[in-house]
């Protein structure tokens, strides 16, 4: 009995428990949880967060329920930070992604998700890891959201490195690597590396932004550029990732056979430049991040006291090499601006140590950005900066004017006073419009006191009469206008609006291009072969079934350029070709090349079988354009035909065919009979009737409306001198009866020389500028 009423009591404490669970998932609320309304602003929201969070974090308030209460106020934020999540909480209860397309159903999912999360037992008592804001909450002050990725990590990359891992719940992979992450962010972290990690299952767009398809997933951002760890996840290769996320050209390794070149890169830099003293044979991973973070600011060298190249070094600026030493030079390289030396230094200390010799004793402008940096706004009256500017010629830098004014800002004891220099020959609008009267001060230097009171370039200011030489007198009227300046800020009284300073350091366009180029296809590369290899895949796909399809169209058209290359070579058409073989070899090797291939110009024979359809029932705007040969004469014209055609055989309404002076003389000579004056009549008293040569004639026949168009042949300058030479043969006949005639020696150019302006020819045919010869009807084609 007592055994019976234990198990019902543990029964209805277990109830009491899920149904305590249930009741706190179904109300939690963000806007309770932040104490917000529900028509708080964004900045409203962004406000509270911050207080809150800063309230409850788990490293500064020690409650043992800080945990689970910051845990709440960092997801109420990520609702109520989107838009889109807050919309969906407000109309469904819940911040899902994909609300509006099954209410009931998408609200019922999001009960027993809210249920899943905040229902767990203690780990002691079940130890079920596998949700991971219960098993590690070292990750959720790195947690990452889309906006926060964009806004702050994106453009604090060209700062630091970050590496960034991806997360989600269930994922066993995730547990393993848990040690080695924690260890190495402890690690990095106090190096100066950015740290992020991103939950798949509730940042799903970053994830995909990211190119993260897998968890886990460890990737590097610098510069705004991805990089994916793809090593076993050891601290020694996770250390190894980041170093490699550098840039490579960071620090300078400096000898004695170097250092004063490097030390002197200041005047063409105008940076400071600071020198690590360290036993270490590679550069330490802290000064590499320290340079990276610096590195607009100031040029980096380190020096390797363990080698032989570096006792003069150490001689000279009395470095203790037993201990890690930095030094800043600025102006002058024979003795260091600022020393720092400590055992095991911190990334903070050697921060604090940097900022305050960011810049040279007296910096030149060079761009308006530096300008801003050097000489900032008046903010109050209380916040006063003023700026001794000295307008000198690039060719007076380091004379006794410029030493004078190094030495003046190195006595100087103020902290609101900064000194400046500008080359007056490269920004001539800045210093015209300081110098009111400049023809005292050509080819000599001038200072001016100003303070910038606008964004926009209004200043007021006041410029020393004389010019400035660098003399003692001019170092005293300097001070007293100083001294002055502290109790009556209305010493300057004039004012002007400055234009904007010429950027002097920055690259030529065409440098600017190749680096754009440059970064550009090593983004495509890393994206096709490293990072997001899975989303190139469609694209990968396209093109290479492009290429296939294109090549295989090549193939194809080979082989098939082949078969009629072989078909287009008869025996008899080889028989013609040996016989002309002896009368035409020039032709032969000088215009084979320029032949046109089989199936480019299509003619076909007129013939009895072809006569109806080609000519006798050719559709209306139709013609065909007939060529008249011998047998003979048939090899070596249709060539010619075929190229003085080839340019007009783009239009489908022009068709080429041959006809055989041979067979069907008969029906040429009655279609002549009605073209005036084309050829002499011929008639039975005629000697030479069946001798006449009608080769090379061409005929435009329009089937529909009855009327053709006649090409006579034009003589070539051999044929020409062939009639000469046959004297015997009648006057009227010297248009071409001479074939077959072997004593007037006709060679293969003059027969294809008749149709050697055809093409001009056919482009009167496409005007309609030729003359039509009607006729009354076809006649048969015997």
């Amino acid at each position: 009995m007592e055994v019976k009423k234990l198990s019902i009591s543990w029964q209805f404490l277990i109830v009491l428990v899920l149904i305590l669970q249930i009741l706190s998932a179904l109300d939690f609320d963000p806007y309770r949880v932040l104490g917000v309304s529900r028509t708080a602003s964004q900045a409203d929201i962004k406000k509270a967060y911050k207080k809150l969070a800063r309230e409850w974090h788990p490293d500064k308030n020690k409650d043992p329920g800080a945990e689970d209460k910051f845990i709440q106020i960092s997801k109420a934020y990520e609702i109520l930070s989107n838009e889109e999540k807050r919309s969906n909480y407000d109309h469904y209860g819940d911040a899902g992604e994909n609300q509006g397309y099954q209410k009931q159903p998408q609200q019922r999912e999001y009960r027993f998700r809210h249920f899943h999360e905040n229902f767990y037992f203690d780990e002691s008592f079940f130890h079920f890891p596998f949700n991971s804001e219960r098993r590690d909450s070292i990750d959720e002050k790195y947690l990452l959201h889309f906006s926060h990725y964009v806004n702050e990590v994106v453009p604090d990359s060209f700062r630091k490195p970050y590496l960034i891992k991806i997360t989600s719940d269930w994922c066993f992979s995730c547990i393993h690597i848990e040690p080695v992450w924690k260890e190495v962010v402890h690690e990095l972290e106090g190096l100066g590396v950015g740290i992020g990690v991103v939950h798949a299952g509730y940042e799903r767009r970053l994830a995909h932004h990211l190119g993260a398809h897998s968890t886990p997933s460890i990737l590097g951002i610098i510069n705004g550029k991805i990089s994916f760890f793809h090593n076993a996840v050891v601290r020694e290769n996770l250390r190894q990732f980041v170093e490699s996320l550098l840039p490579g050209n960071l620090v300078e390794k400096v000898t004695n056979k170097n250092y004063v070149r490097f030390l002197s890169g200041w005047q063409q830099e105008n940076k400071p430049h600071v020198l690590l003293f360290d036993q270490m044979p590679a550069v330490p991973l802290l000064y590499k991040l320290t340079a990276f973070a610096y590195k607009d600011y100031l040029s980096f060298g380190y020096v390797h006291v363990g080698l032989r190249g570096a006792e003069e070094m150490t001689r000279q600026y009395n470095v203790n090499v037993y201990a890690p030493t930095i030094l800043i030079f600025k102006e002058h390289i024979n003795k260091p601006a600022d020393v720092i030396q400590a055992r095991g230094m911190k990334k903070q200390v050697i921060d604090d140590f940097i900022t305050q010799n960011k810049y040279l004793l007296a910096a030149r402008l060079t761009s308006q950005k530096f300008f801003h940096e050097l000489c900032p706004v008046k903010r109050s009256h209380r916040q006063r900066k003023y700026c001794v500017v000295l307008l000198t010629p690039e060719a007076a830098k380091l004379s006794k004017p410029f030493e004078a004014f190094l030495s003046f800002a190195l006595a100087n004891t103020q902290d609101t006073v900064r000194f400046v220099h500008v080359y007056s020959d490269r920004q001539q609008e800045f210093a015209s419009t300081l110098l009111s009267d400049i023809d005292p001060f050509q080819g000599k230097s001038a200072v001016s006191i100003l303070e910038r009171r606008t964004t926009g370039g209004r200043v007021v200011y006041k410029t020393l009469e004389a010019p400035w030489t660098g003399s003692e007198s001019d170092k005293f009227t300097l001070l007293g206008y100083l001294d002055q300046l502290r109790r009556d800020p209305a010493l300057l009284s004039s004012e002007a609006v400055l234009p904007d300073l010429t950027d002097e350091l920055a690259p030529i366009f065409l440098l600017r291009w190749f680096y754009s180029a440059s970064d550009y296809i090593s983004d495509c590369w890393d994206s096709v072969f490293h990072n997001n290899w899975r989303e190139m895949m469609p694209l990968l796909s396209l093109v290479f079934s492009a290429l296939f399809i294109l090549f295989g169209t090549v193939i194809v058209q080979a082989f098939s350029d082949s078969n009629d290359e072989r078909e287009s070579n008869p025996p008899d058409k080889e028989e013609v070709h040996e016989k002309a073989g002896k009368t035409e070899p020039a032709f032969t090797k000088e215009n084979s090349s320029k032949l046109p291939k089989k199936g480019f110009v299509e003619v076909t024979e007129l013939t009895d079988v072809t006569y109806t359809s080609n000519l006798v029932r050719l559709r209306p705007g139709h013609m065909n354009v007939v060529l008249i040969l011998s047998g003979s004469t048939k090899a070596s014209l249709l060539q010619k035909f075929a190229l003085e055609v080839y340019t007009f055989t783009g239009s489908s309404c022009l068709h080429f065919s041959f006809l055989s002076l041979d067979k069907h003389r008969e029906w040429l000579e009655y279609l002549l009979e009605f073209a005036q004056d084309a050829a002499p009549i011929p008639n039975q008293y005629d000697k030479h009737f069946m001798e006449r040569d009608y080769t090379g004639y061409v005929l435009a026949l329009n089937g529909h409306k009855k009327y053709f168009c006649l090409f006579k042949p034009q003589k070539a300058v051999e044929e020409e001198a062939a009639v000469g030479s046959c004297g015997d043969l009648d006057s009227s006949l010297h248009l071409g009866e001479t074939r077959g005639k072997s004593s007037c020696g006709l060679g293969p150019r003059p027969i294809k020389g008749k149709l050697s302006k055809l093409s001009l020819w056919m482009e009167r045919l496409l005007e309609g500028s030729l003359q039509r010869f009607y006729i009354p009807s076809w006649p048969e084609l015997d």
